[in-house]
């Protein structure tokens, strides 16, 4: 587990700001879950084979002897909330998304911490393949829009349950030819869960699962029709895709559309989001039969990516030449501004060179210099922290006059 230091928070900031604005321009409203939860909800929701039940989950008994688990994902808590809060029944198309942290005890990688926070995006109410193109359209903006650059989405469909019987057995015989090259968990996967062999990293594991069967090839007219329809639907949004016949997810509700973003920067762990659809979801937790898709991205690898932001810090920094009185007009000057919108700081009791030294280290972009002369006048100076320019401007309006200066758009605006 990591801390996020505040150097580190003008990216985090940049991203969260950047995925509320796009959620907004496809009509998605924030939802918060709690961190922990009954044991069995993931069980249920996630499967009993999979890795991050089997192997992953913070799970303990509380107090009252019940077992709890920190959420290792996101979707599974939205679910249970949707069923318990009756939300569907208020919205025919319920579309969802939330930010915060998650828990799961693997192997740390690049950019991959034990708590670990992700961007989470749940749209339920809808089954055909257009709610799918939107939604991997909403995900590539989402990218784009965050700076990410060598962005590229590919895509598979799993398939349904009607189709999904044969392949998974072809699939299974054909590991069995191979099963010594399999590792221990994957030659245990062959038989509960075929599927996830084709996601496991072990080289010897990949090498077996070359030139294994692709589920392309067993895809019921349904389920071929809905893929078709999505590609047809990402070509219309032009949204660049690749199809990957590989591509699964590790998790047991996905069905049909599956998918995966990756962007340059990160080596051959490159992903940065991935989802897909998971009709039955919901009523396998007791919910209502309804369809559903989404995704998440993983915050921690998209802010490293991006790289140092250099803070767009809005706001001045107050520096005063003098005391007594000069300090208390500072002190009222400093209300003003905040009050006005705009943000402030000051060291008023240290030595005006000591302030000075202050602010050119604080960040903002502008110091206003207060002193007997200035007070006497009504005036302000200001100084561009950036250029070492200086104007000088009245002190009556000034939170408009620096707003209207520098472009800002105001903390309270």
């Amino acid at each position: 587990m990591n801390d996020i230091l505040p150097a580190q928070m003008p990216q985090w900031h940049h991203v969260e700001a950047t995925a509320r604005r796009i959620f907004r321009l496809y009509g998605f409203s924030e939802l918060r879950t709690p961190l922990v939860e009954k044991t069995e909800l993931f069980q249920r929701g996630m499967g009993q084979d999979t890795d991050v039940v089997e192997k992953q989950m913070y799970t303990f008994t509380d107090k009252a002897g019940a077992s709890v688990t920190l959420r290792p994902e996101a979707t599974a808590s939205v679910m249970r909330c949707v069923i318990e809060h009756g939300l569907l029944g208020r919205e025919p198309v319920l579309k969802l998304y939330s930010i915060g942290p998650m828990f799961r005890y693997e192997r740390p990688q690049k950019g991959r911490y034990r708590q670990f926070h992700q961007l989470n995006v749940e749209r339920l109410g809808e089954e055909g393949p257009l709610s799918d193109a939107e939604t991997l359209s909403l995900a590539y903006e989402l990218a784009l829009a965050c700076g990410l650059t060598g962005v590229q989405l590919e895509v598979n469909s799993l398939g349904c349950a009607a189709c999904r019987g044969g392949f998974t057995q072809a699939l299974r015989d054909f590991l069995a030819a191979r099963e010594s090259l399999l590792c221990g968990d994957c030659r245990r996967r062959m038989q509960t869960n075929p599927l996830r062999v084709l996601d496991c990293k072990v080289e010897g594991c990949q090498a077996a699962a070359s030139g294994a069967p692709v589920i392309g090839d067993y895809l019921c007219t349904g389920c071929r029709e809905h893929f078709e329809g999505l590609l047809q639907g990402l070509r219309v949004m032009q949204v660049p895709f690749t199809p990957n016949p590989r591509l699964v997810r590790g998790l047991d509700y996905y069905m049909r559309t599956t998918f995966e973003l990756t962007a340059s920067g990160l080596g051959s762990q490159n992903a940065v989001a991935g989802g897909g659809r998971y009709d039955g979801l919901l009523a396998a937790l007791g919910g209502t039969d309804v369809p559903g898709i989404g995704f998440a991205f993983g915050l921690e690898r998209l802010v490293m990516l991006l790289g140092e932001r250099e803070s767009a810090r809005e706001g001045c920094f107050v520096a005063v030449h003098g005391a007594g009185h000069v300090q208390e007009q500072a002190l009222a000057l400093m209300s003003e501004l905040r009050r006005g919108g705009v943000p402030v700081e000051a060291a008023l009791e240290k030595s005006f060179k000591a302030q000075m030294k202050n602010a050119g280290r604080s960040g903002y972009p502008v110091c206003l210099i207060l002193g007997e002369d200035e007070v006497a006048s009504g005036t302000l100076t200001v100084k561009d922290l950036r250029d070492a320019t200086q104007v000088s401007i009245a002190r009556e309006g000034a939170a408009g006059t620096l707003t209207d200066m520098f472009a800002w758009q105001g903390e309270m605006a």
